[in-house]
């Protein structure tokens, strides 16, 4: 099966597309400085725009998994969410905490989507 490599930096790539399946590498906040809600709203934005480049959308989400260096963001991440996702069409999902790459990161998604 054919392998195509979106947006391929030095170290990742940030949509790997594989037969009829998406995987995103981790997305983070374009604005690191801001809260969490606006951090999280950045993230879902880009998910948004990588799977709609590969010719889907977030109602084909298989599982995402979120990174929070703190769970005492997990209310407002979780209310963000909630407003993002179409209901019915929610994915598996697993939330855990975790250390960023870079200190004022609130949140990291990664995502597996079907085309």
């Amino acid at each position: 099966m054919h392998i195509k490599r979106h947006h391929v930096g030095k170290r990742l790539s940030d949509m790997v597309v594989h037969g009829n399946t998406i995987y995103l590498a981790g997305q983070v906040a374009d604005d690191p400085k801001a809260d969490l809600a606006t951090q999280a709203r950045q993230v879902l934005a880009s998910i948004d725009r990588l799977l709609a480049e590969a010719g889907s959308d977030k109602t084909k989400i298989l599982s995402a998994t979120i990174f929070l260096p703190s769970m005492s963001d997990f209310a407002a991440m979780n209310a963000v969410w909630e407003a993002w996702v179409p209901a019915g069409q929610t994915p598996a999902r697993a939330t855990v905490e975790a250390k960023l790459a870079n200190p004022d990161y609130r949140i990291e998604i990664q995502a597996i989507a079907a085309l």
